[in-house]
């Protein structure tokens, strides 16, 4: 019995080193500056991340394309490294920033520190380690092809005036600003059961009864809904074009309150998706055919034109960036400075 157990317990010992081993196993070794491996276990984990963000598994085709672009980075980061081209914690921090204010934007405050580690798993597949990794990593990249491609980039025009003309001319039915209005709300959340949505009612009918249809009385509500513990959440609700995409956001009751409105009125109780409301409408906007100096988008100073150039402009820029990827990544593989293993991609 002893030994029939050494035997099952070094099978079992041998199957895991096994295991182990083969993870560790590489299936691309580069060369450029230095040998570093891409690991079965970085591949197959880099894998595994691009199926769960599309929902399927990668063919063939797209697991040699996942390989290839780890191929490209280990070689820009090597080229990078020997050019002594790094970045800094702070240009790290100052790109999370950046997406922490534009969460903020989405959701109308600031995220907490869990709330935007949240929306990073989901989005990216990443806690915010290997997620800074990753940032570090693509960011040295950026500034190695910025480097090597400055004349590229630099030759990039912005579009000419007579350009921006002809696009709005040949888009021009596409530039229709629909019905649109601006309006101030009071919303009570339902809360999490019955007895939350009850209380709720009860706080929004009270509010009700004190506005009435008093802009003035709306307004004050406004301000204390906006005192911590009011209750009740408060403020300006932004812009509100009437269309399908706007209905299936805020309901089809809510489109139909907010356009039977003239401008400074008060609305009646409104059951929304998420909680009671009572909207007042602060500014409105008939539909109009914009013509190149209108604003584009409303409570911005951007015209069609300012659009219309900006849009030119990034499109050459990501066609420049596109050359300049292809022309880096020609350059790095010159000389094929690694070797595949097609058995370890075997599995």
């Amino acid at each position: 019995m002893k030994r029939l157990l050494m035997v099952i317990t070094l099978g079992m010992s041998l199957a895991v080193s096994g295991f182990a081993q083969s993870d560790l196993q590489p299936v691309v070794i580069v060369r450029l500056t230095k040998s570093e491996p891409i690991t079965v276990k970085q591949y197959r984990t880099e894998l595994e991340r691009m199926e769960k963000q599309a929902g399927r598994v990668l063919d063939a085709a797209e697991r040699r394309q996942v390989l290839d672009v780890m191929i490209n980075e280990k070689l820009a980061l090597q080229a990078a490294e020997r050019d002594k081209i790094v970045i800094s914690d702070n240009e790290i921090n100052q790109q999370i920033q950046q997406l922490r204010s534009s969460m903020a934007q989405q959701v109308g405050r600031q995220p907490t520190d869990a709330e935007f580690a949240l929306a990073l798993r989901n989005e990216t597949g990443m806690e915010i380690p290997a997620f800074r990794e990753q940032l570090r990593r693509q960011l040295i990249t950026q500034k190695y092809l910025v480097s090597k491609k400055q004349d590229l980039f630099n030759s990039i025009k912005p579009p000419t005036e007579t350009e921006i003309l002809n696009t709005y001319t040949l888009a021009k039915t596409q530039f229709i600003r629909p019905e649109t209005v601006r309006f101030s709300m009071i919303q009570v959340p339902f809360g999490a059961d019955a007895a939350a949505r009850a209380k709720a009612k009860e706080v929004a009918d009270r509010l009700v009864r004190e506005i009435g249809s008093n802009p003035a009385k709306f307004d004050e509500a406004v301000v204390r809904g906006q005192a911590p513990n009011a209750g009740y959440q408060a403020g300006d609700g932004g812009y509100l074009p009437r269309n399908l995409e706007a209905q299936q956001v805020v309901g089809p009751e809510f489109i139909a309150t907010a356009f039977s409105l003239k401008q400074g009125e008060v609305s009646k109780l409104i059951e929304g998706a998420r909680g009671y409301q009572i909207i007042k409408v602060t500014e409105t906007y008939e539909q109009k055919s914009l013509e190149l100096d209108d604003v584009f988008q409303l409570g911005t100073r951007m015209t069609v034109r300012d659009y219309i150039g900006n849009a030119m402009f990034q499109e050459r820029q990501q066609a420049a960036l596109a050359r300049a990827t292809q022309e880096l990544v020609t350059e790095l593989r010159a000389g094929n400075p690694f070797q595949i293993f097609e058995n370890n991609l075997k599995w």
